[in-house]
């Protein structure tokens, strides 16, 4: 059973952010300026890179989609920075509708998908339990009997963080979601047309069969300014990491607070005036 993720770092898609532009110039001029770049850099090597490097079950691939006009001195510095995570490969590719490029790649993954394949997708400020990959594996074994039946199973986590991430370290608030794409996995038949992108995440449920783990903390969402989905859910205190809540974040998502304060210790221009 092959492992697929997905996550796009700042790829110009047609559609598929909230904040419009006239023309693909004009989109890219927006996903490649300067202190927006280092937003989602910091928050990429803070969050999600921690997250899959420390992986517990390291048979999976994490496919990073970018851009095929990503300046190259960003191309070298995600080269760099994923160059000890074996599992993650880098696809350019030119702009087209999101989900598109994201089930051609994925398509591409499975190659020529003989075998049943769970899929899920991250954005790339957030961080997903060391325990991820392995836990769907074993949802997937352990419903065999149960779903010998059924096209397709989502699996659920449905607790983790909310996170700011600043200068000054961690600000958290625990929460309970509903079908947010951080704590979401997807298994497909082989041969299957369809991909895990073919899907709304919060949708999900309304398509096929959902096993749902209320109890481990799974992910972690990072809000920031930068955030294209901080409007679609309310928020409530977010509060400094207790103790046990920094040794949980370093023992379950391989992220440090002190590697965080390290990160963002440089301010970073307000986003639009780089």
């Amino acid at each position: 059973m092959k492992i697929v993720g997905i996550c796009r770092f700042s790829y110009p898609a047609l559609g598929g952010f909230k904040r419009m532009h006239d023309s693909v110039a004009e989109r890219e001029a927006y996903l490649y300026a300067a202190d927006r770049m280092e937003l989602r850099f910091r928050h990429f090597e803070a969050l999600t890179l921690p997250s899959i490097r420390a992986q517990k079950e390291q048979r999976f691939t994490f496919l990073v989609l970018v851009g095929d006009s990503l300046p190259k001195m960003y191309r070298d510095r995600l080269h760099d920075i994923t160059a000890d995570i074996p599992q993650i490969k880098i696809i350019a590719r030119e702009p087209m509708k999101h989900r598109t490029a994201m089930q051609i790649a994925i398509k591409e993954e499975l190659g020529e998908d003989k075998e049943e394949s769970i899929q899920f997708r991250l954005d790339d400020d957030d961080a997903v339990s060391l325990q991820f990959i392995r836990s769907a594996r074993w949802f997937a074994r352990h419903t065999g009997p149960m779903r010998k039946n059924w096209k397709n199973i989502a699996f659920e986590f449905s607790k983790g963080y909310s996170v700011m991430l600043s200068k000054d370290g961690i600000l958290a608030e625990e929460v309970q979601s509903s079908f947010w794409a951080c704590g979401l996995a997807v298994l497909f038949r082989p041969g299957d047309r369809k991909t895990v992108m073919n899907y709304a995440h919060h949708k999900l449920h309304t398509h096929m069969p959902t096993m749902i783990n209320p109890h481990p903390h799974m992910y972690l969402r990072a809000k920031h300014d930068d955030n294209d989905s901080a409007a679609n859910y309310k928020s409530g205190t977010f509060k400094p990491l207790t103790d046990a809540q920094r040794a949980l974040f370093q023992q379950s998502f391989n992220v440090d607070e002190a590697h965080v304060k390290q990160l963002f210790s440089r301010p970073i221009a307000p986003l639009g005036t780089a």
